[in-house]
């Protein structure tokens, strides 16, 4: 008797559940099992990605609010790969020195091109913050219906070998109903995991861009007086 208890039980583990599942439900499972692995190579990337991106924007917000000279500050960073903050400043300045090497002349021009260099720096970054999102979104959303049709082709088989078989008791119908269901389990598995974390890195992400909005707004109306206080002298003495 335990031998036959030890046999049952060992028929209805996972890993006999998924080796005598049929072709199509094992490709469902693996294809399943390598989007949640997928989703948690994505889950510890962002960790580190977001955790080093705030540490960059308080190190860089410590250093400009510090009284050092923006002249200074750029060129400290103008020869270095920035990002964040640092990547809007340098577009930013870069932009300032160009234009009054070539004599500008428009504070309103001057201003605006400023302005659009900020801004495709900020959405460059942005953009940076929210890659490989999609896949969660889609692993998430998608998830839960590739382990139904896993399901579903799993128990069509099962039944097509009942009917073949003649036998309805539970011990028959019970094995090929189990291994269906466990391709639902798994895709439950990749898609639970892939929400949360889209959710999650999605506000992070939009309170990060927020935070280097706030930043852009706050450089761009410092230039903006510095472009007044230097353009109007020469406005006066035209």
């Amino acid at each position: 008797m335990e031998q036959v208890g030890l046999a049952a039980t060992s028929d209805v583990s996972l890993w006999s559940l998924f080796m005598q599942a049929g072709f199509v439900v094992k490709l469902v499972m693996l294809g399943l099992i390598g989007a949640s692995v997928w989703t948690w190579a994505i889950v510890v990337d962002k960790m580190l990605k977001f955790g080093k991106v705030r540490r960059q924007l308080d190190a860089f917000e410590q250093v400009f609010w510090s009284g050092q000279s923006l002249e200074e500050l750029y060129r400290t960073l103008s020869d270095r790969t920035t990002s964040g903050m640092g990547a809007i400043f340098v577009s930013a300045m870069r932009e300032w020195k160009k234009s009054f090497e070539r004599g500008a002349r428009s504070p309103i021009g001057l201003q605006m091109r400023i302005d659009r260099a900020m801004d495709v720096t900020l959405s460059r970054e942005a953009e940076t913050l929210e890659a490989r999102l999609g896949s969660l979104a889609t692993i998430g959303s998608a998830g839960p219906f590739v382990g139904l049709f896993g399901t579903v082709v799993g128990i069509m088989t099962s039944f097509q070998a009942i009917a073949g078989s003649k036998q309805t008791s539970l011990a028959v119908v019970a094995p090929g109903i189990a291994e269906a269901l466990l391709a639902t389990a798994i895709g439950l598995l990749a898609a639970i995991p892939a929400v949360i974390a889209y959710n999650k890195f999605s506000a992070d992400a939009g309170k990060l861009t927020a935070r280097m909005e706030g930043f852009a707004d706050e450089f761009s109306a410092i230039l903006s007086r510095q472009i007044d206080e230097k353009l109007q002298p020469r406005q006066a003495a035209q």
